[in-house]
């Protein structure tokens, strides 16, 4: 229970540091949408979303007012597509997209996902034909999301399908070279992706999921950078293990602000609730960054020696916090480190304090990966595909979810500036050895799962 302090702590977080919650998903599950004429197919998942999420909107507006408590954000995840839809070609794929962006606009959701395949294993029929669908249905649409998990620590890593991806990646931002490569900020390349992601764009209703679920991704960066300056300012003998149990205390409000929320929404719409996410999400606001808690701890920028330590206690503490507050935490739950999502991040790529390689270093102890990176416009297929592969080994190896959101931006080189608008942000492009001749990807075939995959 929160003592009558700690409750006006929350409040002023709320008033003061940025406290919101970040996403409301509506999971809504689209298996028996499934038919093999393409109209009734459209037809089926446009009554099931206006149905389900009708007024998803309305019902978080008005538990967020009762509250005090923003949700800044709502959105629907749905069954992969490549599965829901697996009948279809690429182009019947790029028309169901299509209909999702329609449908998500009906409901007046900010994204919706699951246009997804999952091809740690190997492509199917489906799959095949969603991945090359996703540069064309991204480029046409404004919502809809995609997402492919390319590896798995049961698995291992499927080559074939990252070196697709790169391929994919390039046509995307070819798509959409006049707003600086944005389709690909809507696409994610994950390794061991969790079943029920609250937040874009990797959010997707996963098979063994109930009928329609209620998840919640909450946030908080700005108000664990306030708790560890206050001790900072009034505690003459602080230490890295004090420090350590301030964020934990922080988390646990925040989590309980997120699992209140979504409880309450999941209630008014007599659906299931699901999980918290309490991923520390950053925003390119003043005072809502991940990248300003390092400068809290005493480091000129992330990116210096001593950052990936910092980020694995800031994300540990993270999640014991949040384990106390709720059984019910799921997602990616830690830290996002997003660079363009993110002031004072992007700021550490312009100052050269960010590299690619150190970047690629603290995703090891990270929640996500390589997120909202920009990259110059003639980095090719095959050195695309390398740094996935490379981001997939980390989360293979260590046994945690990795992932790449990686844009080339046409027509523009390290250290020019992209701008991809609203909550996701601008950065500056970051260097990259591009290597051209890289036979090593294009050998394709599985890199085998580790040996502490045999676990049962």
């Amino acid at each position: 229970m929160l003592t009558d302090r700690e409750i006006l702590s929350t409040i002023a977080m709320l008033k003061n540091e940025h406290l919101d919650v970040r996403t409301v998903t509506l999971g809504i599950n689209l298996m028996d949408c499934v038919s093999d004429d393409l109209g009734r197919f459209l037809n089926n998942i446009r009554n099931r979303i206006l149905g389900r999420a009708g007024d998803l909107v309305r019902v978080c507006d008005a538990v967020g007012e009762k509250y005090g408590i923003p949700v800044v954000n709502k959105r629907i995840a749905i069954s992969p597509v490549a599965v829901a839809g697996a009948r279809f070609s690429p182009e019947e794929l790029v028309t169901v997209a299509r209909a999702l962006d329609a449908a998500a606009s009906e409901v007046n959701v900010d994204f919706i996902g699951g246009f997804s395949a999952l091809v740690e294993k190997g492509a199917a029929r489906g799959d095949s034909a969603l991945m090359e669908a996703i540069p064309q249905a991204l480029a046409e649409t404004q919502r809809v999301c995609a997402s492919v998990n390319v590896a798995s620590s049961k698995a291992g890593i499927n080559m074939d399908a990252i070196l697709k991806m790169g391929a994919v990646i390039k046509r995307a931002a070819a798509l959409s070279a006049d707003r600086d490569g944005l389709a690909c900020a809507k696409l994610c390349v994950f390794a061991n992706i969790p079943q029920d992601i609250p937040f874009m764009a990797g959010a997707y209703l996963g098979i063994g999921e109930a009928d329609a679920v209620i998840n919640v991704g909450v946030s908080g960066p700005g108000a664990v950078k306030k708790a560890i300056d206050r001790a900072m300012a009034s505690e003459a003998d602080l230490n890295l293990g004090r420090i350590s149990e301030i964020i934990k205390k922080t988390a646990y409000k925040v989590t309980r602000v997120g699992e209140l929320i979504g409880r309450e929404v999941a209630k008014n719409l007599n659906i299931r609730f699901g999980i918290v996410d309490l991923s520390l999400a950053p925003t390119p606001n003043v005072g809502d960054s991940v990248g300003e808690i390092f400068q809290s701890l005493g480091l000129r920028s992330i990116g210096v020696p001593g950052t990936t330590a910092a980020l694995a206690l800031l994300n540990d503490a993270v999640k014991k916090g949040g384990a106390f507050a709720s059984s019910h935490v799921g997602g990616l739950s830690g830290a996002f480190i997003p660079v363009s999502e993110d002031l004072n991040i992007s700021e550490a790529v312009r100052n050269g304090y960010l590299t690619l390689e150190k970047l690629e270093a603290i995703t090891s102890v990270c929640s996500v990966g390589l997120d909202m990176v920009a990259l110059p416009g003639d980095t090719s297929e095959e050195t695309l595909a390398a740094i996935i592969a490379d981001e997939m080994a980390i989360g293979v190896i260590n046994r945690k979810t990795t992932a790449a959101r990686l844009i080339p931006v046409p027509g523009k080189k390290a250290g020019d500036n992209a701008s991809f608008g609203g909550l996701l942000g601008q950065a500056t492009i970051m260097a990259v050895t591009d290597a051209r001749d890289n036979a090593f990807v294009r050998m394709g075939g599985m890199i085998p799962a580790p040996i502490q995959s045999l676990t049962n």
